[in-house]
């Protein structure tokens, strides 16, 4: 079977169609598809017709010395047996990136200050193709973070070989008006362990799908995520853990928080075990806070299980306004409710931005959260640190 035909196996899911490179296998959505039905397209027609990129991202970032970067060709995407395309967008990046980046990191480099990448766009439609090749019992933290305004679709993979630990955090801080849609995909080495972090903050549509399977047992995936959506912003994580081998486990968490009018997120969530993945074990757990009237957030957990010889498999869904419980304990203890309401938000996030481990990122999102809970007219406390 070559490359091609084994990336483009088809994946026995109900929410997800067949990967392809080919681009004639991805047909320009209309909404109605299952995939599609949650998103606003019109903002997207940009990076969905395929149009000629008439810009590009100002990349920068300083790479250790034995770190390697190379221009990357389609060809090289298919040979790495990376992850073909699930939908358009991914596809007509593969195929139209004027901007690409292949990142070597040796197997066995332990890495131990954060590699930080900054894409900054200014303007215009802009396609990317990256793939980062984590050798064999490598350790590393790799920081994406996407900043100005653009129309970016992207096809980012990332394989992790046998034994290596990775920390990959990819920010979208965009520009109000900015349109941010791709997909991002993980595989996962034999005793690979990788801690995925998202936050989506800013732009006027962000649409990602995050894929990830297993190219070895014993593998591990922690999947976390944050986002926020403000009047009329369109926030939508689709993810897809592939549990293709035995004895491999993953955990999912996402949180969002959505305030004015029009504001909307969308996540979904898609765990697949196949029959030959026995004694795995999964979690997938998404909860919203709505702070406003005006917002919506769809959330929608699946489980598509094919062998009942497992360890646990297991998901959960919230989405609702401030904990009752939470707000009466504050307030019994003298704090006014609006100030009850901004730590009870707090709460809610900082155990997923917490585990980022990237002070600098960490930071930045709590400014972020500052800014928006300023926003909807929530004050801090006299006492809180900044």
């Amino acid at each position: 079977m070559s490359n091609l035909d084994a990336a483009t196996e088809a994946i026995a899911s109900h929410l997800h169609p067949t990967a392809s490179y080919n681009l004639a296998d991805h047909a320009l959505p209309t909404g109605k598809e299952e995939i599609w039905r949650f998103t606003p397209l019109e903002p997207l027609r940009p990076v969905l017709e395929g149009a000629s990129a008439d810009a590009e991202l100002a990349w920068s970032g300083e790479l250790p010395e034995q770190v390697s970067h190379a221009e990357l060709s389609k060809e090289d995407v298919v040979a790495a047996g990376a992850q073909a395309p699930f939908d358009r967008v991914a596809a007509v990046a593969l195929d139209h990136a004027a901007q690409s980046a292949r990142i070597d990191i040796p197997a066995g480099l332990e890495v131990a200050d954060p590699i930080v990448i900054d894409a900054v766009g200014r303007g215009g439609t802009v396609y990317g193709r990256t793939l980062v090749n984590v050798g064999a019992g490598a350790s590393v933290t790799l920081v994406l973070r996407h900043r100005g305004l653009a129309n970016y679709g992207e096809l980012t993979n990332i394989v992790v070989g046998d034994g290596a630990r990775l920390n990959f955090v990819s920010v979208q801080d965009w520009d109000d008006g900015a349109v941010h849609a791709g997909q991002h995909s993980i595989l996962i080495g034999k005793d690979a362990r990788v801690k995925s972090v998202t936050a989506s903050l800013g732009g006027k549509l962000i649409r990602l799908m995050e894929t990830a399977k297993y190219a070895g047992t014993g593998g591990e995936l922690e999947q976390f995520g944050v986002y926020f959506a403000d009047a009329g912003q369109h926030s939508e994580h689709r993810l897809f853990v592939d549990h293709n081998l035995p004895n491999t486990v993953s955990n999912v968490d996402y949180r969002g928080a959505l305030q004015g009018e029009g504001a909307n997120a969308v996540w979904i969530g898609d765990v697949l075990i196949r029959k030959v993945a026995q004694n795995i074990s999964t979690y997938e757990s998404n909860k919203n806070l709505l702070l406003t009237d005006g917002c919506r957030a769809e959330s929608v957990p699946n489980l598509e299980i094919e062998t009942g010889d497992i360890q646990g498999a297991g998901h959960s869904s919230t989405t609702g306004r401030f904990d009752d419980e939470q707000l009466f304990y504050l307030r019994s203890r003298g704090i006014p409710e609006a100030e009850a309401r901004r730590l009870v938000v707090h709460g809610f996030f900082a155990d997923i931005i917490r585990r980022i481990g990237v002070p600098e990122v960490e930071q930045r999102l709590l400014a972020v959260l500052e800014k928006e809970l300023d926003a909807v007219g929530l004050p801090a406390a006299n006492n809180e640190e900044n």
